[in-house]
């Protein structure tokens, strides 16, 4: 499951070197064409959370959209914080286990994402060096559309 987790990364950094490119004009390749694919949106959150699983923490989900349509952008991006901050518990809590829940009404889309303590004490799984731009992107992303993001340790750690 780790290749399908880097794989996952890799995608986050390709949409936001498109968002980049979009706000500069460009499509970050300097050829100004940009690229056209289908992005993911809370559709596949499930299929996300599968891929999780695989990869060994366990995950409750819950989905509860509303009948009207989420906006493109606010789509993206609520796939992408849920993305995120599944990667930062397989990397920082491995095992922990985790509950999503993700719904959506007229007003906007709301993501929770809770995980418990590591399942077993230890190192994470990534030692090594780091971007750096976990939560700084997801707290970039919504509040480029308007949102916020809370994160932190809850009480029982």
């Amino acid at each position: 499951e780790f290749p399908a987790i880097a794989a996952t990364a890799r995608e986050s950094l390709t949409e936001m070197r498109r968002l980049l490119g979009a706000l500069r004009g460009t499509d970050g390749t300097g050829a100004g064409g940009g690229e056209r694919a289908p992005q993911p949106g809370l559709g596949e959150v499930e299929r996300l959370v599968e891929a999780t699983v695989r990869a060994g923490v366990p995950v409750e989900l819950s989905v509860e959209l509303g009948p009207a349509p989420v906006p493109g952008a606010v789509d993206l991006s609520a796939y992408r914080v849920v993305q995120e901050a599944l990667a930062n518990v397989v990397r920082h809590a491995p095992g922990a286990a985790t509950r999503v829940s993700v719904a959506s009404d007229r007003t906007g889309v709301s993501a929770l994402i809770v995980n418990a303590p590591a399942a077993a004490p230890g190192a994470p799984l990534e030692t090594g060096a780091s971007t750096g731009h976990g939560l700084v992107g997801m707290r970039e992303r919504v509040r480029l559309l308007g949102g916020t993001l809370d994160a932190g340790p809850l009480p029982d750690g």
